[in-house]
């Protein structure tokens, strides 16, 4: 079938096909004309949101989110908001609504879920994919029902949102709550060991003790080595002093004792030397010159010999002395240590202290902070622009209806007028006999001419 062919058929049908288009044309008038009038209210709202870790604190900025919009469009059409609305306009103590809730098959609902359910049902919510804005509209016979219900959507929706942005704040500040209990208990009790562990061992001030001991271990240790070298020389003059008598003892021979013995000596022995070169060894003279010799001999022996022995008790002494400087910084150096060790265990307490104040400190910041963001009754949504009742009905659009029952009902004429032909086929043209049966056309004749068609045709081809 050529485009020729499907003109012919339509010319042929087109009784049927005006038909058809007038019927729906008709029926789409009576039907707009007939069905209750619906009208929409939009109220707008504004998303001022900003979100708060409840634990941590972190600022979210959830608008930055692709499944931000829609999931606040997804909570302005949940029941919890359809509820709300049920509550604030009390549509339950209304006698329709119970009427009419008694005539429905409702199932196992209550009256104000199926209320919900119905508002929802005429509930449209669209957020902008620009802003943060979203268009709340409700549709319903009564405009000024449209309006209030839109409104109350509204108004709901910022009763829900703040609602579950409190929620999870108080549940924190619960948390943090019981967080501050266990964490001063633990502040109170590592306060307690430090105190008992201060007592026990005496401190005040760990680094000022610290310090005046080392100090004194440090004095220490310069006396133990100024002994050491004390006893060191004296050792080595008593061995001098032992060696030869003492003769050779620098100690024994710097006495002035020994020096005056020694000075006497030598010239008691000048005088012995003459008395036995001139007299005999029975001589008086003699004799007495011997004994003084002798005398002074034996004095210079027992001062030496002193002498001696007091270099020895001198290095006895010193090295007493060092042995008793050496036990005093053995003792000090242990107490250093053990002051040491217990200066890293109250090092190790004082940091347990400061950390469970600090996490004592910040947890009741946080507490404080939680606690007044849960007690808080500021919404994050403003209402935009309220719903006011619209003049114009927004359906049934009967100049649109129009245009879409004749559009429709010209696809219904054509689809019935090829039928027709399909299930009664007849020849339209010379093209169709020479397609059907392949034999040329020889001849055709017109369609006779009336009188009026004459006239027409008479007319067309009259010259000007």
């Amino acid at each position: 079938m050529n485009l020729s062919q499907f003109i012919l058929i339509l010319q042929a049908h087109r009784k049927v096909i005006t038909l058809i288009l007038s019927i729906t044309v008709v029926v789409a008038l009576a039907v707009s004309l007939v069905l209750p009038k619906q009208y929409k209210a939009t109220s707008s709202v504004v998303l001022n949101y900003k979100a708060s870790d409840p634990v941590t604190g972190l600022v979210v900025a959830p608008q930055a989110l692709p499944g931000f919009m829609p999931t606040q469009v997804a909570i302005i059409n949940s029941p919890s908001v359809a509820l709300g609305v049920v509550d604030a306009l009390r549509l339950v103590d209304q006698q329709e609504v119970k009427d009419a809730y008694a005539d429905d098959d409702h199932g196992d609902l209550d009256i104000r879920n199926w209320l919900a359910a119905l508002l929802l049902k005429k509930l449209d919510a669209v957020a902008s994919k620009e802003s943060s804005v979203i268009d709340i509209t409700f549709k319903a016979q009564d405009p000024q029902f449209a309006a209030l219900v839109a409104n109350a959507f509204a108004a709901s929706y910022q009763k829900v949102s703040m609602q579950l942005k409190l929620d999870p704040t108080r549940k924190a500040s619960s948390y943090f709550n019981d967080q501050v209990k266990v964490l001063r208990d633990a502040y109170e009790q590592a306060q307690a060991k430090l105190s008992k562990y201060q007592e026990e061992h005496g401190i005040t001030n760990i680094d000022n003790r610290t310090d005046v001991e080392t100090n004194r271990l440090n004095d220490l240790s310069t006396q133990l080595v100024m002994a050491q070298a004390a006893m060191s020389e004296a050792e080595s003059r008593r061995r001098q002093a032992a060696a030869g008598g003492g003769t050779e003892s620098p100690d024994v021979n710097s006495n002035a004792l020994i020096q005056t013995l020694k000075s006497n000596l030598a010239a008691s022995e000048a005088r012995f030397e003459q008395a036995s070169k001139r007299l005999g060894v029975n001589h008086p003279d003699y004799l007495s010159a011997k004994a003084e010799r002798d005398g002074l001999r034996a004095q210079l022996n027992a001062a030496t010999a002193s002498i001696s022995s007091s270099v020895g008790t001198n290095a006895t002494i010193l090295a007493k002395r060092e042995a008793e400087i050496r036990a005093e910084f053995e003792a000090q150096k242990r107490k250093v240590l053990e002051m040491n060790r217990t200066r890293d265990e109250l090092a190790v307490l004082s940091r347990e202290l400061d950390s469970a104040q600090r996490a004592y400190e910040l947890t009741s910041q946080r507490f404080a902070q939680t606690n007044l963001e849960g007690q808080s009754n500021q919404s994050d949504i403003s209402l935009l622009s309220a719903a006011v009742p619209p003049a114009q009905p927004s359906s049934p659009r009967i100049f649109l209806n129009l245009i879409l029952a004749i559009f429709v009902g010209g696809i219904l004429g054509v689809m019935a007028a090829v039928a027709l032909e399909l299930t009664n086929r007849r020849v339209r043209s010379e093209h169709d006999l020479v397609d059907e049966l392949g034999l040329p056309v020889l001849g055709s004749i017109s369609r006779p001419v009336t009188a009026q068609r004459r006239r027409f045709w008479f007319r067309r081809a009259k010259p000007a």
